[in-house]
């Protein structure tokens, strides 16, 4: 590609042997003109070389002027690039290339650019108090790299990098890199790009080719027990872990570290020491499992994670593709894992269209079937553990005169048992504890079927509730409340009966009275829940359609009440 030998000898000392597909595209194009370019790949493709390689091999150590700009959405990102450019150019003389990011101190790096810095690599926000304090020079530059551009857009970046590229010098060059091409990229390019050569890897905002796409459709109180034998079903998993809210993240990963598991999060309450302190732990491997949000995992580039796992889907469907492209990468094989709730369920439908992939179904792994792939996976550690002899040897007599009472079979039953208690203890009795299901009729006959596993006398009372459709309250609704708020215990229910402004639903007569009064003064979003025992159907003409009316009147004081209750709290917020 005609690189310098120092180049060269970095590339080789980096172990690479052939470019990937978006470098053998990228880096001719760079160095044979001086065209811009828009190059559309998935994370983990091999975009910084692509671009790094060139802008080390252009870049003039001799002149003391910032010659390039890296715009990147974080500040992981923003270090990352830094380190893989110094890698790149360890062999080519003294190229200063500084990272400039929001909570590090503004004063080094306003002394570091004193000095003078020829390849500034830099988020947004950071750049622009730079460039206001008049510490960042742009009039000699002559490239301009955006990376992650749509992470950036996601991410409320567009006025920055207009006002950023409205301070570098008209005649440079702009390279973007991006993995999806949502319409304000296109805005970009129309404003600020001549006549850009498009390079597209694979298909237009599509997800990683290596990267399985899996799903379990579960109940959102169960999310967690899923997640938890999912790790353990994967004995060897390192992952990230999708969150959509802080607080979220933080209890996921509080709960996975109460359990055991090597885990910990990473989300925007966590001060720049903290975050750096985890990253460093999970790239080192003395973490399995990294809990995070969307905004804190962008642009974080770590090798050979064998699974992405949603926790919750994202808002924004093109935020999976940033998920799932974490995993997958550098041609290995990578798996994508979704927990989805019922009412997320159309949310997985317009990322399968838009990605034009079927999703998988998964069961959930059984008791058995996880202490079984534990189990096993221990003996081939046992099998490849290495053997320090001469430490070992001096202990073993004692150790052989304290086991000689015991046969082979049952010091076997005892070593396995010592590793495995907490496995058999978790799921000795646990196979059942978890259900899925794929639409709103299996769950309603599922969890009916769960419940119907007791004996009961199969009396029915028949139940008021204040919440009908235009609530959003529908059956898998009505389970998930009498679940949450009987904890521990399997409610048998009946037929349910949805009606625009309240409903009824049947309950096992000797469960009727625990019912109502767990559920009476719940909150169902923001309602405050009303049960009653319905009044009883008479036989008369036209009886049914009375009955009904009768409770209309409930349900309208309900509403009435529900309206009082919102104008109270806005008084509050006023």
């Amino acid at each position: 590609m005609g690189f310098t030998p120092d180049i060269l000898r970095a590339i080789e000392d980096l172990g690479f042997e052939q470019p990937m597909p978006v470098q053998e595209k990228v880096i001719p194009l760079i160095l044979s003109n001086e065209q811009d370019i828009i190059a559309l790949a998935q994370t983990g493709t091999g975009k910084t070389a692509a671009y790094g390689l060139p802008l080390v091999f252009s870049t003039d150590p001799d002149k003391n002027t910032t010659q390039a700009v890296i715009i990147c959405p974080t500040r992981e990102l923003c270090i990352q690039i830094t380190g893989d450019l110094y890698t790149y150019a360890k062999h080519t003389g003294n190229l200063k290339i500084l990272a400039v990011y929001g909570g590090s101190s503004i004063e080094n790096q306003i002394r570091e650019l004193k000095k003078g810095v020829h390849i500034i690599v830099a988020t947004p926000g950071r750049l622009i108090d730079l460039i206001g304090r008049k510490a960042a020079r742009l009039g000699n530059v002559r490239t301009v790299i955006l990376d992650e551009a749509d992470e950036m857009l996601n991410m409320g970046f567009i006025d920055s990098i207009n006002e950023i590229l409205e301070e570098v010098p008209e005649g440079r060059r702009t390279l973007l890199f991006s993995a999806t091409m949502p319409p304000e990229i296109s805005s970009i390019a129309r404003k600020y790009m001549h006549n850009p050569t498009e390079v597209v890897i694979g298909t237009k905002n599509s997800s990683a080719e290596n990267v399985s796409h899996n799903y379990y459709l579960v109940h959102a109180k169960d999310k967690y027990k899923v997640l938890k034998r999912i790790a353990d079903f994967e004995p060897d998993i390192y992952a990230i872990i999708f969150c959509r809210t802080r607080r979220e993240t933080q209890e996921v990963a509080s709960k996975l570290i109460n359990d055991g598991y090597d885990a910990d999060a990473l989300h925007g309450d966590l001060s720049q020491a903290q975050r750096d302190a985890v990253m460093q732990k999970f790239r080192q491997k003395n973490l399995q499992m990294l809990v995070a949000t969307d905004v804190a995992a962008r642009g974080l580039d770590v090798d050979d994670l064998t699974h992405v796992v949603n926790f919750s889907l994202p808002d924004d469907t093109e935020a999976y593709t940033h998920r799932s492209g974490r995993t997958g990468r550098a041609g290995k094989t990578g798996i994508s894992i979704s927990l989805v709730h019922l009412r997320e369920k159309n949310n997985l439908h317009k990322i399968e269209r838009m990605l034009k992939k079927p999703f998988r179904a998964l069961p959930v792994p059984t008791g058995t079937e996880i202490c079984g792939k534990q189990l096993f996976n221990w003996v081939d550690k046992l099998e490849k553990v290495t053997i320090d002899h001469q430490e070992i040897e001096k202990y073993l007599p004692e150790i052989k005169e304290r086991l000689e009472k015991l046969d082979r079979e049952a010091l076997l039953r005892r070593v396995v048992s010592l590793e495995f208690n907490r496995f058999l203890n978790d799921y000795r009795t646990g196979d059942d504890e978890v259900e899925t299901f794929t639409d709103k009729e299996t769950s309603f006959n599922k969890a009916d079927k769960r419940n119907s596993r007791q004996k009961f006398n199969g009396n029915y009372k028949r139940l008021f509730i204040n919440l009908g459709k235009s609530d959003g309250f529908y059956p898998e609704q009505l389970i998930e409340l009498v679940n949450k708020n009987t904890r521990g215990k399997k409610i048998p229910l009946g037929k349910i009966d949805l009606l625009k402004n309240f409903s009824f639903f049947e309950v096992e007569s000797d469960f009727a009275d625990e019912l109502i009064r767990s559920l009476n003064n719940a909150m169902f979003k923001d309602t405050r829940v009303a049960v009653e025992v319905a009044q009883a159907k008479t036989a008369e003409p036209g009886a049914g359609k009375h009955y009904d009316e009768r409770h209309a009147g409930s349900g309208e004081r309900a509403k009435r009440k529900k309206r009082k209750e919102a104008f109270r709290k806005s008084l509050y917020r006023g």
